[in-house]
């Protein structure tokens, strides 16, 4: 994979908090930021974990390593590592709050069938 959604910058300030490292006695993970770019997938798809791509590893095993990272409260370390140089490229807010008349909604009757403005020709 060519292209990361993390940057070099970002990663160095993550690599040393991540879980998995190859010192780490026990079960070690493999690449830790390609398992940061399926779990940033996943985020930015919506898409369920068994649709992960086949290029980050297999998907219950990504997500076994997703589970175990946010029951050891990994992420919130790692944002809080990345969050003190925040990158506003993407940032939106949006307070505006749209209403719908009650006529859009369909209320006193709901909605009704409208016959053609136009009528039928002979």
């Amino acid at each position: 994979m060519d292209r990361f959604v993390l940057t070099d910058a970002q990663w160095a300030k993550m690599e040393p908090l991540c879980l998995g490292k190859a010192t780490d006695p026990g079960r070690t993970g493999g690449d830790g930021r390609m398992f940061l770019e399926a779990v940033s997938w996943i985020a930015r798809t919506g898409s369920p974990w068994r649709d992960l791509p086949p290029m980050f590893g297999k998907s219950n095993t990504v997500f076994k390593r997703y589970r175990d990272w946010v029951n050891a409260d990994v992420f919130k370390r790692l944002f809080d590592a990345v969050s003190d140089d925040p990158d506003m490229e993407f940032a939106m807010a949006d307070a505006a709050i749209v209403k719908v008349h009650r006529h859009g909604q369909g209320a006193k009757g709901g909605l009704k069938i409208r016959p053609w403005a136009a009528p039928r020709a002979a």
